[in-house]
């Protein structure tokens, strides 16, 4: 945001060059607000050198000062650090500084500033940058000391910012003369016009939706304004010996405030009559779509007849059709029944057999595995045996007769033939296929005979298996598979009857389930033949329900139209006309907003006749430039809110527009509000106003008020500081700057030594019993002056309220209520458009089909119609009631002169200042004691005549000799 012009750029040169040559000081001369320190924390910042300045907080005074000094000279002297050191006029709380500065500027050191003990820490902290350029060689304090000082004179730049405006100035500069002897002086007068139209045209480029000629009209009454005000203020202090400055701060507070109340304004404009727009189109679309659905209800009616009779016949044919479907059904189950328990008697018989094989399959299994096991070199050694021990032998001799290989005729010891199994069984497993033929043996087809020798050898000692294992592990494998076979065999000859029944039962079950999948099957088509009814019955009922729904819908659509439009329909012509206005306003926005940016950043603290006149001026001029704006501007109209202004007129803002403009400038205005307030208007305005936000009340001169300004601005409370006067206590400027910095997400404020949180919805405000105060510019570039004194109308207003008050303290009761009241449906009413607006904008689609809607509408406009009807009947009263008080018009008409006669006195004799309680207490005295009479006309003259006589008499006990005439 930086704006380079030839004047800043001349200014900026100059103490560019300053801070940069060896021992250069400088002295700004200029009002505040004219660029003085900007100029030279740029110039610093160009020259890569650190500033220094000190912070103001309650209760610095000379000796925190010091410190400061000694931190600013022990960092360049010390350290070695180039630093500038910034000083402000504003900052002088004690005539001290100034002498410091000037001892500084001289001599480049402030006497009897280090105590010896830290004197002696400045030293050795030197020592080593003296010794390395030689200017300490005996290294002695005194030398050291001289180098420090030195150091402090060539690296520490002083730059002093004063304003020329009083007394102060030319008594410094008398007492002090380095500050002009050893300063480089730099007068910073008014800006030039080249300079602001430069900065208005940079900042008004950012501001959207306005064309280059408007815009640049805009830049040209930016200009005229600061200028204009500037006259203005000469004449001001001409005719009413009141002083006011213009500033360049003012100047792009202008600007600022133009582009932001201009963007705020727009956003609302544009939201309220996008909303009324909106709002028409749903009135537009339901009023247009009724007949529509009158027709669609008429056509569907008979569709639903039809469509319900067509549902009546298919739920008969269904019916009968799941009476058939359920006999069937229960062939079916008692054919399940059947086939279940043959199924359950052939898996007992299965499980039978299944357990009698259990016994027999794990020793086949082992012996199989035994065979597995045996290799061709065990095989071999059996061969090899030419005389087999008798396991062997008997084992082989089993295996033979499994087999049915016959033995060979031998002879025996006795010459006796007999049967001898070994050369058979030699023979036998010499064969190829030995092992394979026992794996795959049929087991299940023995001969019975076979069986038989087999069980007579099997209880023989020698055949037991580790007997034959010790003896042989071949022989052992195949005895193993020998018992085995037995085993089975003998298994099976149970089980093989089982396994006959098992066969038939399974038959006679396959046999059963074959009949019972047929009429499975025929039951599967009749169900199949139901299930195709009813999906046919429910399709109907589908189309049935929502014909009936749609019937239902149109029906409620129509009855919700009709309630919509009964509720809204006359709003049509109205929210039209509205809409209209609103397109209008928001193109005669950028006129009316520049001249009330004008307004509030130049006139606050002018008098009603200046201020008008010079708001009647710039209206003309910004019309004579084309820029759209109202045919009459009205700062009320343009930034004031209806309810929001009644309300401040309830809790104490005088009812004419002079005040309401005030309100609305402290409402709007970027700077917290200083209000000129004598008559105490202002300050009783902002306390009932603070009431809800828990406003605080203090002063500059309570020792506590510091503590109290943190607390409100971390509870976003209210503070009213009163009673100030001409100066403001720097301790506050970061909040009058809102010098504000985030910290995460949260906003942070530094306040003297406490950084705490800043809430948004802090408030500050600032009043002065001052009749004619002089705020230097240094103060007005903080604050937004406003002039708070009462004005004829405000106080012919607060007087005929108090003769009422005391003549008809009924009508006054009924008034105070009526305006409470007044005030109260008036914001209920706007509450309630704005519900109905923004529940209209909201709803998506058609609003008929939305029934919370419609009914919160309805709701809404009922309750709207009956506060509209209260409001008038209170109008009507109240209307009556203003009728009754015209009567004592004449009374505070009078009254209302004769205070601005006697407060007029002040210029004669400043001891001549009279204040409103005192004048308003002698009034209420004056109606107690004045004679009574029932003829309203004849007790306003005795009223009027009474009260200038007390008046008279009153203010004649306080003149001084010299000006009694009489």
């Amino acid at each position: 945001d930086l704006v380079c012009f030839l004047y800043m750029l001349e200014h900026l040169s100059r103490v560019a060059r300053v801070i940069k040559s060896p021992g250069g000081n400088a002295l700004l001369v200029g009002v505040g607000g004219s660029g003085r320190q900007s100029c030279t924390r740029l110039a610093c910042y160009m020259a890569d050198v650190g500033v220094f300045q000190i912070e103001i907080a309650k209760g610095y005074d000379t000796t925190a000062f010091r410190e400061d000094m000694k931190k600013m000279l022990t960092k360049a002297g010390g350290n070695g650090e180039q630093t500038v050191f910034l000083f402000s006029d504003t900052q002088i709380k004690d005539e001290g500084f100034v002498e410091d500065i000037n001892n500084l500027l001289n001599a480049g050191e402030i006497p009897n500033l280090f105590p010896p003990d830290e004197k002696v820490a400045v030293c050795e902290l030197v020592r080593n940058a003296a010794r390395e350029e030689g200017k300490a060689p005996d290294g002695t304090p005194t030398q050291l000391y001289a180098f420090f000082v030195d150091r402090c004179r060539a690296l520490v730049a002083v730059v002093v910012c004063f304003s020329p405006i009083g007394n102060n100035w030319r008594t410094r500069l008398r007492q002090f003369p380095s500050l002009v002897n050893c300063c480089t002086i730099d007068w910073y007068t008014s800006w030039p016009t080249d300079a602001l139209v430069a900065v208005a045209r940079k900042f008004l480029q950012t501001i959207p939706d306005l064309q280059d000629a408007v815009r640049n009209a805009c830049v040209e009454m930016c200009e005229s304004f600061h200028l204009g005000a500037g006259k203005l203020a000469e004449r001001f202090r001409n005719e009413l010996k009141r002083i006011y400055y213009t500033t360049p701060t003012s100047f792009l507070e202008l600007i600022q405030t133009f582009k932001q109340l201009l963007a705020e304004k727009r956003k609302t404009v544009s939201d309220l009559k996008s909303k009324y727009e909106v709002g028409l189109d749903k009135l537009t679309t339901t009023e247009t779509s009724v007949e529509g659905m009158k027709q669609d209800l008429i056509a569907l009616q008979p569709q639903l007849v039809e469509k319900n009779k067509e549902v009546g016949e298919m739920m008969v044919v269904v019916n009968e059709e799941s009476a058939k479907t359920e006999k069937v059904k229960e062939v079916v189950a008692a054919d399940e029944a059947v086939a279940s328990e043959a199924a359950k008697s052939a898996n007992a018989i299965k499980e039978e057999c299944e357990e009698a094989l259990g016994e027999a399959m794990p020793a086949l299994n082992d012996a199989l595995k035994a065979l597995d096991t045996l290799s061709a070199k065990e095989i071999s050694e059996i061969k090899a045996m030419r005389n087999p021990a008798p396991p062997v032998r008997i084992v082989l001799q089993a295996v033979c007769i499994l087999r049915s290989v016959k033995p060979v005729r031998v002879k025996d010891e006795s010459g006796k033939m007999v049967d001898d199994y070994w050369p058979a069984s030699v023979k036998m497993i010499s064969e190829m296929g030995f092992l394979q033929a026992l794996q795959t043996f049929d087991k299940d087809n023995i001969p019975p005979d076979i069986v038989k020798k087999i069980g007579t050898m099997t209880v023989v000692e020698d055949f037991q298996p580790d007997r034959v294992a010790r003896v042989s592990r071949a022989a052992w494998g195949l005895c193993m598979w020998v018992r085995a076979m037995e085993t089975y065999d003998r298994v099976a000859k149970v089980v093989a009857p089982k396994k006959e029944s098992l066969r038939e039962a399974e038959a006679e079950y396959d046999a059963v389930m074959g009949k019972l999948n047929q009429k499975r099957a025929e039951l599967q088509k009749v169900v199949d033949e139901l299930d195709g009814l009813n999906a046919k019955l429910a399709a109907l009922k589908k189309e049935q329900d929502d014909l009936t729904c749609q019937v239902d819908l149109c029906q409620k659509k129509l009855e919700r139209a009709e309630t919509l439009i009964t509720s809204l329909g006359g709003e049509k012509t109205r929210w039209t006309q509205n809409a209209k206005d609103l397109t209008a306003d928001y193109t005669n926005l950028t006129g009316d907003v520049i001249v009330a940016s004008g307004l509030i950043a130049y006139l606050g603290a002018f008098t009603p006749e200046f201020r008008e006149r010079a708001v009647q001026e710039w209206a003309e001029d910004s019309k004579g430039k084309e820029i759209p704006g109202s045919e009459k501007f009205s700062l009320e109209k343009c930034l004031g809110e209806p309810v929001k202004v009644r309300n401040w007129v309830i809790w104490g803002l005088p009812n004419d527009a002079f005040s309401v403009e005030n309100g609305i400038v402290v409402d709007k205005a970027r700077r917290w509000p200083l209000c000129i307030d004598p008559q105490g208007q202002a300050n009783r305005w902002i306390k009932k106003m603070g009431q809800s936000h828990h406003i605080v009340v203090s002063k500059f001169t309570d020792g506590d008020y510091l503590k109290r300004l943190e607390g409100c601005i971390q509870f976003g409370h209210s503070m009213l500081i009163e009673n100030i006067g001409e100066e403001t206590d720097p301790a506050v400027e970061p909040v009058l700057l809102r010098q504000t910095f985030k910290k995460g997400n949260t906003v942070m404020m530094k306040l003297g030594e406490a950084i705490i949180e800043y809430q948004a919805e802090f408030k500050f405000f600032m009043t002065t019993k001052l009749r004619n105060p002089h705020y230097l510019p240094e103060v007005a570039v903080k604050v937004t002056l406003l002039n708070f004194m009462i004005t004829q109308v405000g106080l012919q207003d607060q007087l005929l309220n108090i003769v009422v008050e005391k003549e008809r303290p009924d009508l006054a009761e009924e008034k105070a209520r009526l305006v409470v009241e007044g005030a109260e449906n008036k914001e209920q009413l706007e509450h309630t458009e704005n519900k109905i607006l923004d529940v209209l904008s909201s709803s998506e689609g058609n609003i008929l089909e939305d029934e919370q809607a419609v009914q919160i509408l309805s709701a809404s406009k009922q309750l709207s119609n009956e506060i509209a009807e209260k409001q008038k009947v209170a109008e009507t009263t109240e209307k009556q009631i203003d009728e009754a008080r015209l009567a004592y018009v004449p009374v505070a008409h009078k009254t209302a002169i004769l205070f601005f006669c006697i407060a007029d006195l002040a210029n004669i004799d400043p001891m001549y200042q009279y204040s409103l309680p005192f004048f308003i207490n002698l009034f209420k005295s004056a109606i107690d004691k004045s004679e009574p009479s029932n003829v309203i006309e004849t007790r306003i003259d005795l009223l009027n005549d009474f009260f200038m006589e007390m008046l008279y008499n009153n203010i004649c006990r306080s003149l001084f000799e010299k000006h009694k005439l009489l």
